[in-house]
């Protein structure tokens, strides 16, 4: 009876738990992306482009 509730709770944490988890890691890497395409294409008109207000 004991290994049921624990079985069901796990089942019903661990996938939102992974989501949260893999929401933050692709936020993490986003941001690094950017920063490193800002850093390479600096004197590009396009990356003043790309951030400007609209």
């Amino acid at each position: 009876m004991g290994g049921t509730v624990v079985i069901i709770i796990v089942l019903a944490i661990f996938p939102v738990l992974m989501l949260m988890t893999m929401a933050g890691l692709a936020a993490g890497l986003g941001q690094f992306l950017k920063l490193t395409v800002d850093a390479e294409h600096e004197d590009s008109e396009l990356l003043a482009v790309s951030e400007a207000p609209y």
